[in-house]
């Protein structure tokens, strides 16, 4: 059985370069093909009040669950407020973007329906350096 505990998972922050203030989301990808899993994918992210995950898309279909805070989640042309408890379906291949719009870190994990994942961003994602991104776990630091 594989198991994660987000209260203890190593997170990593990122950021893209053209809105390095705003744009900042700290993550890890937990569970996926390379982690042993068959079927599926898992994303964990924190965002601080006023920040945001940058707009992409994901090659899967996604399911975020907010676990705690308040974002507005922009998914193609629409824009909704969701909440701790709540649920959000993100179309594969769908530009999509969270921001946190509360006063508390935003906490988010989010279910891909596959378990090789690529997101696409308009450019690199720092500190990784690269625009496309494969799902794989981030390493703990020694």
């Amino acid at each position: 059985m594989l198991t994660v505990n987000t209260n203890t998972l190593h997170l990593v922050e990122t950021w893209l370069d053209s809105d390095a203030e705003n744009v900042r989301v700290n993550v890890n990808f937990p569970l996926n093909r390379a982690a042993g899993t068959e079927g599926g994918a898992v994303v964990y992210f924190e965002i601080e009040p006023g920040k945001s995950v940058g707009r992409h898309t994901d090659s899967p279909e996604e399911i975020l669950y907010i676990v705690a805070g308040t974002a507005e989640a922009e998914v193609g042309d629409e824009r909704g407020v969701v909440s701790a408890g709540d649920l959000a379906v993100i179309p594969a291949m769908v530009p999509h973007a969270v921001t946190n719009i509360g006063d508390e870190t935003l906490k988010v994990v989010g279910f891909f329906s596959e378990a090789d994942v690529t997101s696409r961003f308009d450019e690199p994602v720092q500190p990784i350096g690269e625009s496309v991104l494969t799902m794989e776990p981030i390493p703990v630091p020694a």
